[in-house]
């Protein structure tokens, strides 16, 4: 998997995983 490729899902999961943290903040 090329590099650029690898960046942009890790940047796309921490997005997600960053706009859930927000949404459900009681989970964390």
């Amino acid at each position: 998997m090329p590099d650029f490729a690898l960046g942009a899902l890790t940047a796309i999961g921490l997005l997600v995983y960053l706009g859930f943290a927000l949404i459900h903040p009681e989970k964390f």
